[in-house]
């Protein structure tokens, strides 16, 4: 858990009793906004995995597992309790729990103190992950050891309606269609009754509904794999094994002590072990154990050069930290600090005001969002800023207060971070450039206002602008101006009309498709302002609040102790992006920065080069919802902040990013980024230099379950469901395409296609796979995972949805160097390469069969996939694809012509290549529509493995970039003479 103290382990007898108790139950009040509570019966479940409450109309989905519990907070601290009067309950059996990715409240009232305080040190010691041999690791390790009886308990009781400890062929019937199986009735009583061996014919218990679970859950394509490399032998031996890791999986000088470690770590069976083979179940258990994920484990590790100047790096960074919520009445909390700092994120926002007392305070002037100490806030960032890494913290402080509090904020400053901020040893280079995330390491950088030189040292306070203020609200999204005649009630209720009013007008969205990230207002007539003005960036904001403000400079006063503690990161205004200083960070507003985008991209990238800049969302988005990051990224912009509290599409890209990293907060920009001139709004934006092919062949899917939000839960009808893949990069190489559906199958269902993507600056690029059910009147989201290109490995790849433990796709990774002028001619790069080598009509191995059945001795998958890419879909297939896809709307027709082209597999050691990637990629922009361009001759050829970040070094069962490959045949020349287009 992300934000809670060490916990210190408490004796057997009190924690068997208190999980006894809790698993027994208590009846206890569900407190609610704004309405009485509810009496619910609360008890942890046998498994001690979660805490469920009856009655309730969501029947089994009634519950909050231990691993989404954040924290536990005793006493009356929520904002639900706050909404109570003083004295309507006794603090003592009071108690919270914080849970989810959007830090969501269960607020609970006991009926006596010792109640609650039972409740409240078991799920402590439930959520520390100390328990007994139900402990989250061990539950961990079973479920990557045997897929099939991966919370096998619950689902057996769960299915087992009358409780007699055994289920019938009508309860494992019913339990199939709650696990999305659509399996013929008599293939389901012929596996039924193979494992019904006991006794007791008719019924399964336990033992032998994993039996019949196992043998439902063989999987084709895994055993069709493994019969390729063992030369249909029902096992791989360590001979199979090394070529089928060294082949396939790309992973260099595997030895046969690193094949018989896999299987006595993931062989089930003793005999097999003896062998040392891998039969089908261990086979299948180690493709899905983390040395199957598509994620390359290095990157949970720093791998990138950290000793640049720190204005060559992204930097993770969050807007308004403090809120737990919306930006007009949300609780402000300490524990946000705690929880974004642990989460990676390594620049954080204190907006400080004057406090009672002389006590200064945090929270979002002119709103009702609630007030917590500066003291409390930095005494909190002290205590968790190198919790989870040593790379330094940026403290961007919003100044309201008046000098004698400026002066309370130094001394509270100085006294808790002590030493974290003294940089008297940090030296700036010959240059004057900042200093390194390495030189810097356990420092923390206050970002503010500094004194001008010209200002008397001996002065104590001095006069200094607030142009560039951060965050300075309009005036309409204020609730409160000063007037303190009206009571709390009265202000909520303007508030809520006042929030009703902006989220009419502005229509902030945050949904799956990118072109949604815009803030569109309406006109005064209450209708949409003409679009169409804008194709490359869908936002009709009024040009007033584009254009740099013109409002006449205020000035402020700045105590220079503050000052003084501002060194690298000195906060000034952007009158002008052509002038910059090296020590400096200008923060603009999200539509501000767009602006500029959009007329000088250019000198943007150039202005980046030099010093920090920060870009924070519109005033407007007084919901908290984030915008998209990913054209600021490719402006080559620091620091993005983001709302953390606001979970969803783009909190998931900006994990993504910087998870490929360690996740310790900064990623290394791309060294055309860095120095010299890039335009990344170009058609072309690095003319001459090799470009990356993506393949990826969605194979299959496992254990999808049916829609978070569908209406008749677990009842529903089985999924039909499709994957959609979509590049997030440069604009140029933003595209997104989709599978076919898949009808009434959400456990095993299997796509078998090939799709192509094109990346001109994949150290940009963020792949997302997203996976969806398809409906006649639209889709329903299923889950997702969004993982930076640099940090996918190559082979076959499990690719694990986001926060669902079993729900996964299959899919082989393979990724080519392509020479040459390749310009597309249409604008979806996955579309133009599937119908381009769709023309190699006949001589695609096609299916399952032909994907695995050739000779595994002569060459990979990805060697052959210039004679496999294709897949021909009838016209009205065509038409169900793009409608389930929900296509970028005003796409134009294009005319698609076949061009003659030459792909050539030459095999080649990739250390050549490796200077290439660092200027080849690309990142997704927020266009609506890619540039039409024109497709010319390339050559592709096959690189040992996707460009991770840094080379890897070749040792024993790695993967690696830098070893030699296995012999392919000899180079395919395939030509493709230009047809007519179609019509």
């Amino acid at each position: 858990p992300l934000s809670l103290p060490l916990f210190l382990p408490l004796p057997p007898s009190k924690t068997q009793k208190c999980m006894s108790s809790m698993q027994t139950g208590t009846q206890m009040v569900k407190l609610r906004g704004g309405s009485k509570g509810l009496v619910r019966y609360f008890y942890l479940d046998q498994h001690k995995s979660c805490i469920r409450w009856r009655p309730s109309r969501k029947n089994e989905k009634a519950k909050i597992s231990i691993d989404s519990i954040r924290e536990v907070c005793e006493g009356k601290q929520s904002e639900i309790f706050q909404r109570y009067s003083e004295g309507s309950f006794d603090p003592n059996c009071c108690f919270s729990l914080y849970y989810g990715e959007r830090l969501e409240s269960l607020d609970l009232v006991s009926s006596t103190g010792e109640e609650a305080r039972t409740w409240i040190t078991g799920l402590k010691y439930l959520v520390a992950g100390i328990s007994d041999e139900d402990s989250l690791a061990k539950r961990q390790r079973t479920r990557d050891q045997y897929p099939y009886r991966s919370n096998g308990h619950q689902t057996f009781a769960e299915a087992d309606k009358n409780g007699d400890g055994s289920l019938s062929i009508s309860e494992v019937l019913q339990l199939l269609h709650k696990l999305n199986v659509n399996l013929p009735r008599q293939k389901v009583k012929q596996m039924f009754k193979e494992a019904d061996t006991d006794d007791n014919q008719g019924t399964l218990d336990f033992e032998e509904f994993c039996s019949f679970y196992k043998m439902m859950s063989t999987r084709r394509d895994l055993y069709l794999l493994m019969l390729t490399y063992s030369n249909h032998k029902d096992h791989l031996d360590s001979i199979d094994l090394t070529r089928f890791l060294e082949v396939e999986q790309k992973m260099t000088k595997v030895t046969k002590d690193h094949c018989l470690e896999i299987v006595n770590k993931f062989e089930p069976c003793s005999e097999n072990q003896k062998q040392g083979v891998l039969g089908i179940d261990g086979f299948t258990s180690y493709m899905r154990s983390p040395a199957g994920d598509i994620f390359n484990p290095e990157h949970y590790e720093v791998t990138q050069d950290m000793s640049q100047p720190l204005c060559n790096y992204f930097i993770a960074s969050s807007h308004n930290t403090y809120l737990m919520g919306d930006q007009l009445m949300s609780q402000s909390r300490v524990d946000m600090y705690a929880w974004v700092l642990q989460a990676g994120c390594r620049c954080v926002e204190v907006d400080c005001w004057d406090g009672q007392d002389g006590e200064p305070v945090v929270h979002h002037g002119y709103t009702l969002t609630s007030k917590i100490l500066f003291k409390d806030v930095i005494e909190t960032i002290n205590k968790y800023a190198f919790l989870k890494n040593d790379y330094p913290v940026i403290l961007s402080i919003e100044n309201h207060c008046s000098v004698p509090q400026q002066k309370k904020m130094a001394q509270y400053l100085v006294e808790v971070m002590g030493d974290k901020l003294d940089l008297s040893a940090v030296k700036a280079d010959e240059q004057g450039h900042l200093p390194s995330p390495d030189t810097l390491k356990g420092k923390i950088l206050v970002k503010g206002k500094k004194l001008p030189p010209n200002i008397d040292e001996d002065n104590e306070e001095g006069d200094v602008t607030d142009e560039d203020s951060a965050d300075e609200m309009e005036d309409d999204c204020k609730l409160m101006n000063g007037d303190t005649s009206m009571t709390r009630k009265q202000v909520e209720n303007v508030a809520k009309k006042k929030l009703d009013n902006l989220l009419k007008e502005s229509k902030i969205r945050d949904r799956e498709d990118p072109d949604s990230f815009t803030i569109a207002t309406l006109s005064p007539t209450g209708k949409p302002t003409d679009q169409s003005a804008s194709k490359t960036y869908q936002s009709t904001v009024p040009l007033a609040h584009w254009l740099f403000s013109c409002r006449k400079k205020k000035t402020m006063k700045l105590s220079r102790a503050l000052s003084d503690l501002v060194k690298y990161t000195k906060s000034v205004g952007v009158s002008d992006i052509e002038t910059q200083g090296d020590w400096q960070v200008s923060s603009l507003s999200e539509t501000k920065a767009h602006q500029i985008m959009q007329q000088k991209a250019a000198t943007f990238i150039h202005f980046n080069q030099r010093q920090l800049s920060r870009i924070y969302p519109s005033s407007y988005r007084v919901d908290s919802s984030n915008f998209n990051p990913q054209p600021f990224w490719n402006a080559g912009c620091h620091l993005v902040a983001l709302n953390y509290q606001s979970e969803g599409r783009v909190l998931q890209l900006n994990r993504a990013k910087f998870n490929s990293n360690g996740n310790c907060g900064y990623i290394l920009k791309p060294a055309c980024m860095c120095e010299g001139v890039f335009n990344p709004m170009m058609e072309d934006p690095l003319p001459g230099q090799m470009k990356k092919q993506l393949v990826l062949k969605i194979i299959s899917g496992q254990q999808l379950p049916k829609p978070k939000d569908s209406m008749l839960g677990d009842r529903g009808e089985i999924i039909d469901p499709f994957v959609e893949v979509e590049i997030i990069g440069l604009p140029v190489d933003c595209c997104k395409e989709q599978t076919r559906v898949v009808d009434d199958n959400g456990f095993n269902p299997m796509w078998e296609e090939t799709l192509v993507f094109t990346l001109h600056m994949p150290e940009l690029v963020l792949v997302r796979f997203l996976v969806w059910d398809h409906d006649p009147i639209g889709q329903d989201f299923i889950g997702q995972r969004t993982i930076a290109f640099n940090s996918m490995i190559p082979g076959f790849r499990h690719v694990y949805l986001e926060g669902m433990e079993e729900a996964s796709i299959f899919v082989h990774v393979s990724v080519h160097d392509i020479t040459g002028k390749w310009t597309p001619l249409c604008p979806n790069a996955a579309f133009r390469g599937r119908k381009l080598l769709g023309a190699l009509k006949g001589k695609v191995a096609s299916g399952i069969k032909g994907l695995f059945h050739r000779n595994p001795k002569q060459a990979s998958l990805d060697s052959h996939v210039a004679a496999q890419l294709s897949r021909k879909h009838p016209f009205g297939a065509h038409l169900l694809r793009r409608t389930a896809s929900e296509p970028t709307k005003g796409e134009p027709k294009v005319k698609k012509g076949f061009p003659e082209i030459a792909i050539d597999t030459k095999d080649y050691s990739s250390e050549g290549a490796s200077e290439d990637r660092e200027s080849e990629d690309r990142d997704l922009s927020a266009s609506s529509q890619p540039p039409q361009l024109h497709q010319r001759n390339g050559d592709a050829k096959d690189t040992a493995a996707p460009a991770p970040a840094t080379p890897r070094q070749g040792t024993n069962g790695h993967h690696s970039t830098n070893g030699s490959r296995t012999q392919v045949p000899s180079p395919i020349k395939i030509s493709l003479k230009s047809r007519p287009p179609v019509p």
